[in-house]
């Protein structure tokens, strides 16, 4: 997928791997930007790449094999205050995605900018709800849509770049309007989540399985006391040896 921008004529979703229909639902990645940005995202676009490991995990994990696996691709890099230009992005794409494939369950998986347009999407009806890396999430941002839905945050108290005791503070409030939550403590990955690049993918994957209601694997359901806005330690949720998926490649 080219990271450059596209323009109003082009599509907002991006199938790399559009191989049959129907599918049992559907994960929408979005990578992150700037707070203020007219430029269109650049062709070497590192944000963009770093999710590409995401979609890479998605599709090696066996939970996933009828999930179709998609990208949001944005005009501009940037969030540009009120104008919100991600998340125009991501409502046209889900609109696109239900023309192509219908009435799916969705999730949005958005790092930093991308989470937080995932946030701001979540009261599209096909979206199931909404998995959270390193997001980007302002005191005051909205949350009264979220009611009903799902949603996941993995951040590490370390990143320098969004806060995690934002985000640990957006899901009180998400949970307060009757969403179910679940905050992660990273053990690191700082904001670009390199370090421990393994644990965030599976973590990743695990949570948007949790979300669309995929099978896991035996001992290793979130019981209710895995909900809340915690946050919670990442190690609670990483399966023994004998419980991990085998990787396997998906059907085409």
């Amino acid at each position: 997928m080219s990271g450059s921008g596209r323009s109003s004529a082009s599509h907002a979703l991006y199938l790399p791997e559009p191989r049959f229909l129907p599918a049992a639902g559907a994960v929408l990645l979005l990578h992150g930007g700037r707070a203020d940005s007219l430029a269109p995202p650049p062709p070497l676009n590192l944000p963009d790449l770093r999710m590409r490991a995401f979609a890479r995990a998605l599709g090696q994990d066996p939970r996933h094999a009828d999930i179709l696996i998609g990208h949001v691709r944005y005009r501009m890099r940037g969030w540009n205050a009120e104008r919100a230009d991600p998340v125009h992005d991501t409502r046209q794409a889900l609109t696109e995605l239900a023309d192509v494939a219908g009435p799916l369950p969705v999730v949005l998986l958005g790092h930093s900018m991308g989470a937080r347009a995932a946030l701001r999407a979540a009261d599209d009806p096909h979206v199931r709800g909404v998995v959270a890396l390193a997001p980007w999430c302002p005191p005051g941002e909205p949350v009264t849509h979220l009611a009903h839905r799902t949603v996941i945050a993995l951040h590490d108290p370390s990143d320098p770049i969004t806060s995690a005791t934002d985000t640990w503070a957006y899901l009180r409030r998400a949970e307060a309007a009757e969403a179910r939550v679940r905050g992660i403590r990273m053990p690191g990955g700082r904001h670009t989540m390199i370090s421990r690049s393994r644990l965030w993918h599976a973590l990743a994957a695990r949570s948007t399985a949790d979300i669309l209601g995929l099978a896991s694997p035996p001992r290793t359901s979130a019981p209710e006391t895995m909900w809340g806005a915690g946050p919670l330690d990442a190690a609670m949720f990483i399966p023994s040896a004998g419980e991990r998926h085998t990787i396997r490649p998906r059907r085409r």
